[in-house]
């Protein structure tokens, strides 16, 4: 008993100690804000001299774990945010004891860092009876970007497919980084940037801009997904800039994609990317483009990418030893122009590419003289698109659109292969794109192959970004 007495009597004492020397700091405070006050009024008076050095105030011995209320009701007011930065912000108003340089610090940092993001959600129903027709939540990715300093940001992008992923099997879903690297400005003025990391290339129109808003159509074009394999990036430095008014630059050297896992010619050269995951880097490719913005509505560009691609024999795939002592070089270009004047938008794009040394990727890809998914020498795609704003009345944006392609993944292979015809095909797109906002768009289309009639189908889609 006497021991639970002296322990309370002990602890009374503590906090009335403590209690005193609160009292004593938070009294001391007052005063210097008092004298601040008083020196102040007397400038305004008049009497002269320096200006009072700024102190610290009452508010400044705050204890950490004390809630202002009115500061969190003014953020409840300040929405839109993120909860994160809610909580940010709401740990910055709580924060005075950690004195105005530092607080202003983490406020700048909060304001620096963005969360964006884009998804997809698309439907197929296809004339044939045999093909399975399809819901799919195609995409959902993450956008988060900060800026250090007014010349140095960081830009970053993960991507979720297909809604899940489960044992590693890239066909029942993925998630991947599509995009992390570090921008710098050499000069202020745009002349000159540098682009490190993980980067799409900036070849076409949709490789780099290819939100679902951003495009006509619930699928992205076939051109500009065959023939550039959208959304192909690479690791590697870039330089862009500005060299003349409205004239943009981009140049660099990157990792190349990977031989060893070529799969099928219907495709292309897409399944070869390597997007980023442990690249094999024996071989560098370079690439470069320019575009033209000088005339309200208009881009004009062109661009080409050429490297090796057999990575001396290694690869990743399974058999990458067949392509030891060989390059597999591969050049990609392309000419695209898009214009929006009045109520109209068109788009056209010319792309073509050639690929050596594919009697050493059949062999790796275990593909036989006679196969017809052999890889391509040669390849190439076009499309026109035209567009018409038919409605528009607030955020409401009605367009319907039309778009013909034709391209070719396969025009000509090793001798002792074979062509598959089917993949010279022909599609014409036709459909409707609803905005409820710039940003959301709802979609409807047609499409007509004239090869593979399997393919014809019709699609709804739903479409975001922020």
């Amino acid at each position: 008993m006497r021991r639970v007495i002296l322990t309370v009597a002990l602890a009374l004492m503590l906090g009335v100690a403590y209690a005193d020397e609160d009292l004593e700091r938070r009294i001391d405070a007052l005063q210097r804000e008092l004298d601040a006050l008083r020196n102040q009024v007397e400038q305004s008076n008049g009497g002269g001299g320096a200006q009072p050095e700024p102190v610290e105030t009452a508010s400044d011995e705050r204890d950490s774990n004390e809630i202002d209320i009115e500061a969190l009701e003014t953020l409840e007011a300040d929405k839109p945010l993120s909860n994160r930065e809610i909580m940010a912000r709401a740990r910055s108003a709580n924060a005075d004891y950690l004195g105005p340089a530092q607080r202003a610090k983490d406020q700048e940092g909060y304001r620096n860092t963005t969360l964006g993001g884009y998804g997809e959600i698309n439907y197929n129903n296809y004339k044939d009876p045999s093909r399975r027709d399809e819901f799919d939540l195609q995409r959902f990715i993450l956008f988060v970007g900060h800026k250090f300093n007014n010349r140095t940001r960081l830009f970053s992008e993960i991507e979720f497919e297909h809604s899940f992923t489960k044992g590693g099997d890239s066909k029942s879903g993925e998630v991947a980084m599509e995009q992390a690297f570090i921008e710098y400005d050499f000069a202020e003025s745009g002349a000159a940037s540098l682009r490190s990391g993980l980067m799409l290339l900036p070849i076409g129109i949709i490789n780099e801009y290819h939100e679902p808003p951003t495009f006509y159509g619930v699928e992205r074009n076939e051109v500009e997904t065959r023939i550039i394999p959208s959304t192909w990036r690479e690791i590697g430095f870039a330089m862009r800039g500005i060299v003349a008014e409205g004239l943009e630059y981009n140049a660099g050297f990157t990792t190349t994609p990977d031989a060893s896992l070529f799969t099928n010619a219907s495709a292309g050269f897409r399944s070869m990317r390597a997007q980023g995951n442990r690249v094999t880097a024996n071989e560098f490719g370079l690439f470069t483009g320019l575009n033209y913005r000088g005339i309200p509505g208009l881009l004009l560009g062109g661009s080409f990418w050429t490297g090796n691609t057999a990575q001396n024999g290694q690869g990743k795939g399974a058999n990458a030893s067949a392509l030891q002592g060989v390059d597999a070089p591969l050049l990609v270009w392309d000419l695209h122009a898009r214009y929006s004047a009045a109520n109209w938008d068109f788009r056209a794009l010319y792309s073509e590419g050639g690929l050596g040394d594919t009697a050493a990727i059949n062999q790796a890809a275990g593909l036989t003289p006679g196969s017809n998914k052999a890889a391509p020498e040669d390849f190439w795609g076009w499309y026109v698109e035209a567009a018409y704003h038919l409605y528009r009345r607030g955020d409401i944006d009605i367009v319907p659109f039309v778009r013909y392609e034709a391209y070719n993944t396969q025009e000509s292979v090793a001798p002792g292969y074979t062509i598959d015809p089917l993949n010279d095909e022909q599609v014409v797109t036709a459909g409707l794109s609803l905005y409820v906002d710039p940003q959301v768009v709802f979609k409807l289309d047609v499409q007509d192959y004239q090869t593979d009639n399997k393919k014809d189908r019709w699609n709804v889609g739903i479409g975001w970004m922020f």
